[in-house]
């Protein structure tokens, strides 16, 4: 931006510099929302088990590439321990989960292994590729709690969360370079207000609300896996309400999270809970223990 003696906005030689119409500015805009619908109904797929729709526009073999590199990056730099009591445990529950989810497995070379860490944390890449931080084990407190998170995390990488989440950046990305094309000739103020408003309406408006809609989705998934693999159910709600007494009330409010809060999570659980137990006595034939 130039600027004349009186401040008046100029361009190159000091002439006046035009501005753009309305419908100008309106041509970036619309030629995104053709090419994001156009992208956005080209690149549907179904989540198993829950029947969503789901934006995703790479393939299985891309996004398994891609957790095996990032999975090979973490392990090289963890503390990863080989084996013990720990280890056997976290992969007899990973293989018991692995089965239960076969009739929707993509085809994943699962693998299981145990990070020494403070974290009471797991997660699962595209491809199978698990891991469990040492933290956890005392906050699961038993098999089936250890069960509810690692069968969470396993449905997260068969539900394709993460290359949803990617292609729905990728929309986002579009959307704020269309948006700057069409405030490209307005004052920096002016941009920067209406970019800041699009930023915030984009991060609170869809990408967050998205991802915990993510997290609902893979406690559902993880839970129905878990009583497939004749684990207790029950668990799940409290093992949601002993991270609740762990976090002491330091999670931020719902709508600023990437997840539900725990007392969502915990009334969800309640809410899918006699299908999740229906479910467990069809395959496994008895009710749950207490802590099986």
């Amino acid at each position: 931006m130039r600027f004349g003696l009186f401040g008046r906005n100029r361009g190159i030689g000091g002439q006046p510099r035009a501005r753009m119409s309305w419908k100008m500015r309106l041509i970036p805009l619309v030629l995104f929302a053709i090419y994001g619908l156009y992208f956005y109904v080209s690149n549907q797929e179904t989540v198993p088990l829950t029947g969503r729709s789901q934006l995703v526009d790479m393939t299985h073999e891309q996004e398994m590439a891609l957790g095996l590199q990032s999975y090979q990056e973490i392990l090289s730099q963890s503390q990863v321990i080989p084996e013990g009591q720990v280890v056997d445990l976290v992969r007899t529950i990973g293989r018991r989960l692995a089965n239960a989810a076969a009739d929707v497995d993509p085809g994943f070379d699962w693998e299981f292994n145990v990070i020494e860490s403070q974290q009471a944390n797991a997660f699962a890449l595209p491809g199978g590729k698990t891991a469990v931080y040492t933290g956890l084990i005392p906050v699961a407190e038993n098999q089936s709690g250890l069960a509810v998170v690692m069968g969470h995390e396993i449905a997260h990488a068969i539900a394709r969360h993460g290359a949803e989440r990617m292609a729905h950046q990728k929309l986002v990305q579009m959307g704020t370079i269309a948006a700057t094309v069409a405030v490209g000739d307005m004052d920096y103020d002016t941009q920067r207000m209406v970019m800041g408003a699009l930023g915030v309406g984009a991060q609170y408006g869809v990408l967050l609300p998205f991802s915990r809609d993510h997290e609902s989705e893979a406690d559902y998934m993880g839970l129905l896996f878990v009583a497939r693999a004749c684990f207790d159910p029950t668990e799940a709600p409290k093992l949601w309400e002993r991270m609740g007494e762990m976090s002491q009330g330091k999670q931020p409010a719902e709508f600023m999270s990437t997840h539900p809060s725990h007392g969502t999570r915990i009334k969800q659980f309640q809410e899918w809970m006699p299908e999740a137990l229906a479910l467990r006595e069809q395959h496994c034939g008895n009710p749950p223990p207490s802590s099986s």
